[in-house]
């Protein structure tokens, strides 16, 4: 009997582990395809980076990671579905310096979330050189001191295009009208640097400051003008294209990147492999080329706690910005 008693146990023992066993490879994340909100329409630097990423992470992890655009309200919509998902890592975004660092700050009373609590970055992907650039369709200016002349000559005649109201390239080009001491017109476009460069192309503005990735095609058409580059020195793929400072407007443009975020109640262990996922993904010389061609450095966070420190940064960083340069939210 007692032999039958141990047997029976060892038997139960042998069955629970197996059980136990197959519940943590049901549990083992991802199980299924993950969701990936990005804050514009498809086509813009913030897409690309979800895509590239998403990819390559697609081939680490096994699973898909596809990207759902969800343009509009500053990027609000995006964050708060992202938020209030269930934070089990299959619901994230990929987000930027306009909709998760200023966004958050410019319109806090308006999130129905609190972001600062309820949002936790996972990691940054890369800085991204902008452009001052200028439309080649019936205006023709040469670089960023015969684009101030020009102005000066024809106050509040020259349009700007933004990604919207309270974006990184509205702020940038406030400040950099002030400081040269010229009026423009802002005209704010709600879906990203791919409506940004319609404006351009078409006509219907003149200048920006836009993202490297998303200008370069437009550029190489000849439908697009570089005046100067946002960037700590010359791009090698534009070697005759000055910084600001080199223009003289030393620390005007935003150095623009990407993140990407989840819901802060996000297992440690989630965002653990998301983390790993992104560092190795970004060692591939496949990905490494991709933004290579647009400019771009892949400039991974050091860890997760890093990259929530960095977020904290950012805010605090616009939180300043944002209380010294007054912009119109009305528009």
């Amino acid at each position: 009997m007692k032999k039958l008693a141990l047997a029976m146990a060892a038997l139960a023992l042998a069955v629970g582990g197996a059980g136990f066993a197959q519940v943590k490879a049901q549990d083992k994340y991802p199980s299924k395809p993950v969701k990936i909100i990005v804050p514009y329409a498809p086509g813009g630097g913030t897409d690309i980076t979800a895509r590239l990423f998403g990819d390559h992470m697609k081939a680490i992890l096994g699973q898909q990671f596809v990207v759902e655009n969800k343009s509009g309200a500053f990027g609000m919509l995006a964050i708060e579905e992202m938020a209030r998902s269930k934070p089990d890592g299959y619901t994230l975004m990929v987000g930027n310096v306009s909709t998760n660092a200023i966004t958050p700050v410019l319109f806090k009373n308006k999130l129905k979330i609190d972001y600062e609590k309820d949002v936790v970055s996972v990691a940054r992907f890369n800085i991204y050189p902008s452009f001052l650039i200028a439309t080649t369709t019936n205006f023709d200016v040469k670089d960023a001191k015969d684009l101030v002349a020009q102005a000066k000559k024809n106050p509040g005649k020259i349009r700007y295009s933004s990604a919207g109201v309270g974006s990184f390239p509205h702020y940038d080009m406030e400040i950099f009208s002030r400081r040269a001491g010229v009026e423009m017109v802002h005209i704010p476009n709600k879906t990203g640097a791919a409506g940004m460069l319609n404006d351009l192309v078409v006509g219907d503005a003149q200048v920006a400051i836009i993202n490297s990735a998303s200008s370069a095609a437009m550029i190489k058409a000849g439908k697009l003008r570089p005046l100067a580059v946002v960037a700590e020195q010359r791009l090698s793929g534009y070697p005759d294209v000055p910084t600001m400072a080199e223009a003289g407007f030393s620390g005007v443009g935003t150095l623009h990147w990407q993140s990407m975020l989840a819901p802060a109640a996000t297992p440690k262990p989630v965002i653990d492999t998301l983390f790993k996922a992104i560092v190795e993904a970004s060692k591939d010389p496949a990905l490494k080329e991709a933004f290579d061609k647009q400019m771009v450095s892949i400039k991974i966070s050091a860890s997760p706690e890093e990259a929530k420190t960095w977020l904290k940064g950012e805010l605090d960083s616009w939180k300043k910005i944002t209380s010294e340069v007054k912009v119109d939210l009305a528009e």
